[in-house]
């Protein structure tokens, strides 16, 4: 399984706001997992931001 997000995990309490489901969610995420950080910023995100929108 792959999971892919751009919060840490330390921020996940904005999306699920029962902080005991968001401690269960990430112990049962990482146990035996390989957390691969890129430490780059979205290519997406960077590209929406720099692309203007024409009128048609």
């Amino acid at each position: 399984m792959a999971i892919a997000t751009n919060l840490p995990f330390s921020e996940w309490g904005t999306v699920f706001p029962d902080p005991r489901l968001v401690a269960a969610i990430v112990d049962r995420v990482t146990f035996n997992a390989h957390i691969l950080e890129t430490g780059t910023q979205s290519y997406r995100l960077r590209t929406s931001k720099t692309t203007t929108c024409r009128p048609r």
